[in-house]
C-alpha cells in the first residue's frame, strides 16, 4: 500500500463516516492533541520500536499533523516492564507492549499475546478479529482502565540461543534462561531457571555469565542483539510463541475523551502496523537466519522428548490455572477451542504444501 494512498483514504474515512467531507475540513474542526507513548522495545529494533514509529506517523499525517503520538524507547520515560502500569494509572495516554511481560499481574493477560502450544499468527489474527479475542481480551483490559488494539505480530519464534547443547530434559536443569510469561513457568517444571529481562538488558546479562540461554524473537533482532557472538546453539521451535502479538494499550479515559473520527485513525493505523511487522519479519528473518549460521550459529531442533515434556507441562499448567480461575478457564476454553478447530485446516493445506514444497526445493537442489 502507498503512504499518501494511505494517508488519503485514512483522512477521508475517519469523518464519523462522512465521506462528503474534505481532509482540510476535517483538520480545520479536530482538536490539536499530543500524546506520548512508551514502549517495551529498545530502539535498535525497527521491526518492533519502528513499527511503533510508522503507526505514530500515519496517524499524524492522517490528521493533518493535529494528532500528534510520540514513540519512546523501553526505559526512557517509563521502565519497559512497565508499559501497562503507566497507561493504566494514567501517567501516559498510551503504550506499545507485550501483555505477556504482565504474567505477574494475571496470566490470563497472555492471550492477548501468546501463550505454549497456542495460535500462530493468522490464527491470532482469526481469533481476534473473527472469533472471540477482541471482545474476550476488550473485557479482560476493561478492569485495567485499558481499550487495547492489535498492532503487530512477529510470527513463530525461534527457541532461543543455548551455551550448550540440548540432548535431552536432564539438560535444562539449572538451566539460568531469559525468557517471559508462561513459557518461564512451563520451563521451570522442568528445572529451568526464568529470568525476565527487557530486551536491552538480556545481551549483557548472557555475555557476562548470568544467563546460561536466552529466547527473544528470532534471526533479524537476534542477530541485532549479538548473541550468536556469546552462544553458537540455536534452537527452533519456540513452542511458548507461536503468534505473538504485540498490542497498542490506550487509556480508557484518553480513549473516551477523543473525537471519533482520531478514534477511527487508530483503529486503521494500529491495523496497519500488525501487517507491516509480520510482513517485516517474514521478509527479514530469512536471510538473517542465512547470515547467522555463514557466522557459525548451529542450527538446531529440540529433541522430541523435550517437545513431549514441554506440551505435558504446558497443560499441567493450563489445568492448576482453570481449576483455580474461572477467568482464566473462560478465556483458555474460548482461546484453545478455536485452535483445536483450526489446526487440522491449517495441516491440511498450509502445513502439506510447506512440507512438500521444501522438499521439492531439496530435491531440486
Amino acid at each position: 500500500m502507498q503512504r499518501r494512498s494511505f494517508l488519503k483514504k485514512a483522512s477521508l474515512g475517519a469523518v464519523a463516516g462522512s465521506a462528503a467531507v474534505a481532509a482540510p475540513v476535517f483538520a480545520q474542526d479536530a482538536p490539536t492533541l499530543n500524546w506520548r507513548m512508551p514502549t517495551s522495545f529498545p530502539r535498535s529494533l525497527e521491526a518492533l520500536y519502528g513499527v511503533g514509529e510508522l503507526m505514530c506517523r500515519y496517524i499524524g499525517e492522517a490528521t493533518g499533523g493535529k494528532f500528534n503520538i510520540r514513540p519512546f524507547p523501553g526505559g526512557e520515560i517509563v521502565p519497559a516492564l512497565q508499559v501497562l502500569d503507566s497507561v493504566q494509572n494514567g501517567t501516559v495516554e498510551c503504550g506499545q507492549t507485550v501483555s505477556y511481560y504482565y504474567y505477574g499481574k494475571d496470566p490470563t493477560l497472555c492471550f492477548d499475546a501468546a501463550v505454549p502450544f497456542g495460535l500462530n499468527a493468522r490464527q491470532m489474527n482469526a481469533w481476534m478479529f473473527q472469533g472471540d479475542g477482541m471482545k474476550l481480551t476488550r473485557e479482560m483490559f476493561k478492569a485495567y482502565n485499558i481499550v487495547n488494539f492489535p498492532m503487530g505480530n512477529t510470527g513463530v519464534q525461534m527457541g532461543g540461543w543455548f551455551r550448550n547443547e540440548i540432548k535431552s530434559v536432564e539438560d535444562l536443569k539449572g538451566l539460568k534462561m531469559r525468557t517471559a510469561g508462561f513459557a518461564g513457568e512451563v520451563l521451570s517444571r522442568m528445572g529451568v531457571v526464568p529470568q525476565q529481562l527487557a530486551g536491552g538488558d538480556v545481551y549483557p546479562a548472557l555475555e557476562k555469565g548470568t544467563l546460561d540461554a536466552v529466547e527473544f524473537v528470532g534471526p533479524y533482532d537476534d542477530e541485532k542483539l549479538g548473541f550468536n557472538k556469546v552462544a553458537r546453539n540455536y534452537y527452533y521451535p519456540g513452542w511458548w510463541e507461536g503468534g505473538p502479538q504485540i498490542s497498542l494499550y490506550v487509556n480508557e479515559k484518553s480513549w473516551e475523551a477523543l473525537p471519533k473520527s482520531y478514534q477511527a485513525v487508530i483503529e486503521t493505523a494500529s491495523r496497519l502496523a500488525l501487517v507491516e511487522t509480520l510482513s517485516r519479519y517474514d521478509a527479514w528473518n530469512a536471510p538473517a537466519l542465512r547470515r547467522l549460521i555463514a557466522n557459525g550459529a548451529q542450527l538446531r531442533a529440540f529433541p522430541r522428548e523435550v517437545m513431549d515434556a514441554s506440551w505435558d507441562a504446558a497443560n499441567a499448567v493450563y489445568k492448576e490455572f482453570s481449576d483455580r480461575d474461572p477467568k482464566f478457564k473462560a478465556m483458555y476454553d474460548n482461546y484453545m477451542s478455536f485452535r483445536d478447530s483450526s489446526v487440522p485446516w491449517f495441516r491440511a493445506a498450509e502445513g502439506a504444501y510447506d512440507q512438500y514444497l521444501s522438499a521439492a526445493l531439496s530435491r531440486a537442489r
